[in-house]
Protein backbone atom coordinates (compact mmCIF):
# COMPACT_ATOMS: atom_id res chain seq x y z
CA UNK A 1 0.00 0.00 0.00
CA UNK A 2 1.46 3.41 -0.81
CA UNK A 3 1.69 5.83 1.71
CA UNK A 4 2.09 9.94 1.97
CA UNK A 5 5.48 9.22 2.69
CA UNK A 6 5.55 6.97 -0.28
CA UNK A 7 4.27 9.35 -2.67
CA UNK A 8 6.51 12.34 -1.45
CA UNK A 9 9.50 10.30 -1.98
CA UNK A 10 8.41 9.06 -5.78
CA UNK A 11 7.91 12.68 -5.84
CA UNK A 12 11.30 13.77 -4.88
CA UNK A 13 12.71 10.37 -6.89
CA UNK A 14 11.02 12.17 -9.87
CA UNK A 15 12.05 15.50 -9.67
CA UNK A 16 15.14 16.09 -12.03
CA UNK A 17 18.46 17.57 -10.27
CA UNK A 18 18.98 19.75 -12.75
CA UNK A 19 16.50 21.60 -15.13
CA UNK A 20 18.21 22.55 -18.57
CA UNK A 21 17.11 25.21 -21.22
CA UNK A 22 18.01 24.27 -24.99
CA UNK A 23 17.63 25.54 -28.24
CA UNK A 24 15.28 23.51 -31.10
CA UNK A 25 18.22 21.92 -32.25
CA UNK A 26 18.49 20.11 -28.86
CA UNK A 27 15.52 18.26 -30.28
CA UNK A 28 17.00 16.17 -32.88
CA UNK A 29 19.69 14.28 -30.43
CA UNK A 30 17.34 13.75 -27.56
CA UNK A 31 18.48 11.23 -24.66
CA UNK A 32 17.82 8.19 -24.75
CA UNK A 33 14.60 6.93 -22.53
CA UNK A 34 12.14 4.22 -21.71
CA UNK A 35 9.36 7.25 -21.87
CA UNK A 36 9.27 10.93 -23.14
CA UNK A 37 6.77 13.13 -22.20
CA UNK A 38 6.92 16.16 -24.66
CA UNK A 39 4.78 18.67 -23.12
CA UNK A 40 3.43 21.81 -25.01
CA UNK A 41 0.99 25.10 -24.89
CA UNK A 42 -2.19 23.30 -27.16
CA UNK A 43 -2.83 25.52 -29.21
CA UNK A 44 0.76 27.08 -29.85
CA UNK A 45 1.47 26.21 -33.55
CA UNK A 46 5.46 26.26 -32.64
CA UNK A 47 5.26 23.13 -30.10
CA UNK A 48 3.52 20.77 -32.70
CA UNK A 49 6.30 21.61 -35.14
CA UNK A 50 8.94 21.03 -31.90
CA UNK A 51 6.95 17.57 -31.11
CA UNK A 52 6.95 16.52 -34.72
CA UNK A 53 10.65 17.17 -34.84
CA UNK A 54 11.60 15.24 -31.39
CA UNK A 55 9.02 12.42 -32.26
CA UNK A 56 11.74 11.64 -35.43
CA UNK A 57 14.72 11.91 -33.30
CA UNK A 58 13.01 9.11 -30.62
CA UNK A 59 11.51 7.19 -33.26
CA UNK A 60 9.17 5.47 -30.33
CA UNK A 61 7.88 2.29 -31.14
CA UNK A 62 3.94 3.73 -29.40
CA UNK A 63 2.59 7.12 -28.86
CA UNK A 64 0.50 8.51 -25.98
CA UNK A 65 -1.52 11.07 -27.00
CA UNK A 66 -4.03 13.02 -24.22
CA UNK A 67 -6.51 14.16 -26.84
CA UNK A 68 -7.46 10.55 -27.69
CA UNK A 69 -9.66 8.29 -25.75
CA UNK A 70 -8.42 4.74 -25.46
CA UNK A 71 -11.37 3.35 -27.58
CA UNK A 72 -10.55 6.08 -29.70
CA UNK A 73 -7.28 4.67 -29.99
CA UNK A 74 -8.25 1.04 -30.54
CA UNK A 75 -10.45 1.65 -33.64
CA UNK A 76 -7.76 3.54 -35.43
CA UNK A 77 -6.65 1.51 -38.43
CA UNK A 78 -3.16 0.81 -39.95
CA UNK A 79 -2.03 2.73 -42.37
CA UNK A 80 -3.73 5.83 -41.15
CA UNK A 81 -6.57 7.28 -42.82
CA UNK A 82 -5.62 10.80 -44.71
CA UNK A 83 -6.11 14.05 -42.59
CA UNK A 84 -9.82 15.09 -42.98
CA UNK A 85 -10.51 11.45 -42.75
CA UNK A 86 -8.59 10.81 -39.80
CA UNK A 87 -10.30 14.07 -38.82
CA UNK A 88 -13.92 13.03 -39.15
CA UNK A 89 -13.39 9.30 -37.67
CA UNK A 90 -12.05 10.79 -34.28
CA UNK A 91 -14.78 13.82 -34.22
CA UNK A 92 -11.95 16.24 -33.49
CA UNK A 93 -14.07 19.34 -34.18
CA UNK A 94 -16.53 18.39 -31.60
CA UNK A 95 -13.51 17.89 -28.72
CA UNK A 96 -12.61 21.13 -27.92
CA UNK A 97 -8.60 20.49 -29.05
CA UNK A 98 -7.27 22.67 -31.69
CA UNK A 99 -7.03 22.77 -34.71
CA UNK A 100 -6.73 19.39 -35.84
CA UNK A 101 -4.05 20.57 -38.99
CA UNK A 102 -1.56 21.52 -35.65
CA UNK A 103 -1.78 17.18 -34.61
CA UNK A 104 -2.02 15.07 -37.68
CA UNK A 105 1.61 15.49 -38.19
CA UNK A 106 2.40 14.05 -34.64
CA UNK A 107 0.18 11.00 -36.21
CA UNK A 108 2.17 10.55 -39.13
CA UNK A 109 6.08 11.26 -37.85
CA UNK A 110 6.73 7.78 -37.04
CA UNK A 111 5.63 4.40 -39.20
CA UNK A 112 4.70 1.57 -38.01
CA UNK A 113 4.22 3.35 -34.83
CA UNK A 114 1.17 1.92 -33.03
CA UNK A 115 -1.17 4.79 -30.83
CA UNK A 116 -2.85 4.75 -27.42
CA UNK A 117 -4.70 7.02 -25.62
CA UNK A 118 -5.20 8.53 -22.24
CA UNK A 119 -8.01 11.24 -22.58
CA UNK A 120 -10.81 11.27 -19.62
CA UNK A 121 -13.87 12.36 -21.53
CA UNK A 122 -15.64 14.99 -20.13
CA UNK A 123 -18.70 13.56 -18.78
CA UNK A 124 -16.79 10.99 -17.24
CA UNK A 125 -14.66 14.29 -15.66
CA UNK A 126 -18.03 15.52 -14.20
CA UNK A 127 -18.77 13.00 -12.46
CA UNK A 128 -15.52 11.79 -11.46
CA UNK A 129 -15.82 15.22 -8.96
CA UNK A 130 -18.83 13.54 -7.20
CA UNK A 131 -17.08 10.99 -6.10
CA UNK A 132 -13.55 9.41 -4.82
CA UNK A 133 -10.56 10.05 -6.83
CA UNK A 134 -9.48 6.37 -6.28
CA UNK A 135 -13.37 5.21 -7.63
CA UNK A 136 -12.84 7.84 -10.46
CA UNK A 137 -9.40 5.69 -12.33
CA UNK A 138 -10.44 2.91 -14.16
CA UNK A 139 -7.54 0.24 -12.80
CA UNK A 140 -5.12 0.20 -10.02
CA UNK A 141 -5.96 3.28 -8.59
CA UNK A 142 -2.69 2.65 -5.58
CA UNK A 143 -0.58 1.89 -7.84
CA UNK A 144 -0.59 5.22 -9.11
CA UNK A 145 -1.09 6.83 -5.35
CA UNK A 146 -4.46 8.22 -5.81
CA UNK A 147 -5.74 6.72 -2.62
CA UNK A 148 -3.06 8.95 -0.77
CA UNK A 149 -4.14 12.41 0.22
CA UNK A 150 -1.40 14.90 -1.26
CA UNK A 151 1.03 16.58 1.35
CA UNK A 152 -0.60 19.90 2.35
CA UNK A 153 2.15 22.36 0.87
CA UNK A 154 1.68 20.46 -2.44
CA UNK A 155 -2.61 20.49 -2.08
CA UNK A 156 -2.19 24.26 -1.62
CA UNK A 157 0.00 24.93 -4.45
CA UNK A 158 -2.07 22.89 -6.92
CA UNK A 159 -5.66 24.66 -6.08
CA UNK A 160 -3.24 28.28 -6.16
CA UNK A 161 -2.09 26.96 -9.74
CA UNK A 162 -5.55 25.65 -10.81
CA UNK A 163 -7.28 29.19 -9.30
CA UNK A 164 -4.62 31.12 -11.24
CA UNK A 165 -5.23 28.86 -14.37
CA UNK A 166 -9.40 29.96 -14.31
CA UNK A 167 -8.71 33.60 -14.20
CA UNK A 168 -9.70 33.07 -10.36
CA UNK A 169 -13.30 32.94 -11.03
CA UNK A 170 -13.57 29.58 -9.63
CA UNK A 171 -15.44 29.05 -6.06
CA UNK A 172 -12.73 27.70 -3.54
CA UNK A 173 -14.80 25.02 -2.67
CA UNK A 174 -14.71 23.77 -5.99
CA UNK A 175 -10.59 23.90 -6.13
CA UNK A 176 -10.07 20.49 -4.53
CA UNK A 177 -11.96 18.87 -7.03
CA UNK A 178 -10.21 20.69 -9.80
CA UNK A 179 -6.92 19.39 -8.10
CA UNK A 180 -8.34 16.06 -8.14
CA UNK A 181 -9.12 15.68 -11.96
CA UNK A 182 -5.55 17.06 -12.65
CA UNK A 183 -4.46 14.07 -10.75
CA UNK A 184 -6.57 11.63 -12.27
CA UNK A 185 -5.37 12.97 -15.92
CA UNK A 186 -1.62 12.31 -14.88
CA UNK A 187 -2.35 8.59 -13.37
CA UNK A 188 -4.31 8.32 -16.99
CA UNK A 189 -1.17 9.27 -18.85
CA UNK A 190 0.95 6.75 -16.54
CA UNK A 191 -1.26 4.13 -17.39
CA UNK A 192 -1.13 4.64 -20.64
CA UNK A 193 2.56 5.27 -20.78
CA UNK A 194 3.33 1.79 -18.72
CA UNK A 195 0.53 -0.26 -21.42
CA UNK A 196 2.09 1.42 -24.24
CA UNK A 197 5.34 -0.12 -22.76
CA UNK A 198 4.34 -3.57 -21.87
CA UNK A 199 2.99 -3.84 -25.77
CA UNK A 200 5.79 -2.31 -27.20
CA UNK A 201 9.02 -2.68 -24.97
CA UNK A 202 9.26 1.06 -25.97
CA UNK A 203 10.24 3.76 -26.29
CA UNK A 204 7.00 5.29 -25.62
CA UNK A 205 6.15 8.92 -26.61
CA UNK A 206 3.42 11.23 -24.48
CA UNK A 207 1.80 14.27 -26.11
CA UNK A 208 0.28 16.40 -23.75
CA UNK A 209 -0.07 19.58 -21.82
CA UNK A 210 3.19 20.68 -20.31
CA UNK A 211 1.57 21.00 -16.85
CA UNK A 212 1.01 17.18 -17.25
CA UNK A 213 4.58 16.49 -17.79
CA UNK A 214 6.35 18.15 -15.20
CA UNK A 215 8.55 15.36 -13.44
CA UNK A 216 7.58 16.66 -9.54
CA UNK A 217 4.02 15.96 -9.50
CA UNK A 218 2.45 15.38 -12.77
CA UNK A 219 2.43 11.85 -14.92
CA UNK A 220 6.30 11.42 -14.71
CA UNK A 221 5.57 10.92 -10.99
CA UNK A 222 2.71 8.77 -11.19
CA UNK A 223 4.79 6.76 -13.60
CA UNK A 224 7.56 6.69 -11.25
CA UNK A 225 4.99 5.12 -8.81
CA UNK A 226 3.51 2.37 -10.60
CA UNK A 227 7.08 1.42 -12.51
CA UNK A 228 10.25 3.10 -11.14
CA UNK A 229 12.09 0.78 -13.10
CA UNK A 230 11.23 2.56 -16.28
CA UNK A 231 13.69 5.39 -17.61
CA UNK A 232 12.07 8.74 -17.88
CA UNK A 233 12.88 12.24 -19.90
CA UNK A 234 10.58 15.12 -19.71
CA UNK A 235 10.19 18.26 -21.90
CA UNK A 236 8.65 21.31 -20.77
CA UNK A 237 7.28 24.04 -23.72
CA UNK A 238 7.03 27.55 -22.27
CA UNK A 239 5.58 30.96 -24.08
CA UNK A 240 7.92 33.23 -21.35
CA UNK A 241 10.76 32.31 -19.44
CA UNK A 242 10.16 30.85 -16.46
CA UNK A 243 11.07 32.31 -13.05
CA UNK A 244 13.04 29.59 -11.94
CA UNK A 245 14.65 26.27 -13.66
CA UNK A 246 11.01 24.39 -13.89
CA UNK A 247 10.69 21.02 -12.88
CA UNK A 248 11.68 19.48 -16.40
CA UNK A 249 14.52 17.57 -17.61
CA UNK A 250 14.80 20.03 -21.09
CA UNK A 251 12.68 22.63 -21.73
CA UNK A 252 12.43 25.49 -24.16
CA UNK A 253 10.60 29.15 -24.69
CA UNK A 254 9.14 29.80 -28.38
CA UNK A 255 7.32 32.91 -28.63
CA UNK A 256 3.86 32.91 -27.77
CA UNK A 257 0.89 32.26 -29.70
CA UNK A 258 -1.74 35.38 -30.68
CA UNK A 259 -4.64 35.12 -28.89
CA UNK A 260 -7.90 36.23 -27.01
CA UNK A 261 -6.75 37.01 -23.47
CA UNK A 262 -9.10 33.98 -21.83
CA UNK A 263 -9.95 35.90 -18.60
CA UNK A 264 -11.93 38.49 -20.79
CA UNK A 265 -14.82 36.03 -20.70
CA UNK A 266 -14.88 36.42 -16.79
CA UNK A 267 -14.45 40.38 -16.75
Amino acid sequence: MITRAMLAMATAMATPVLATEIDVSALDRLPEAAVVFLGEVHDNAQHHVHQERALISIAPAAIVFEMLTDAQARSLSHPLPLRDDLQEQLDWDASGWPDFAMYYPLFTAVPDVQIFGAALPRAAARAAMAQPLAEAFVGDAALFGLDVALPRQEQEARESLQASAHCDALPTELLPAMVDIQRLRDAMLAEAALRAFNATGGPVAVITGTGHARRDWGAPAALALAAPELSQLSIGQFEAPPTEPPPFDLWLVTDPEPRPDPCDAFR
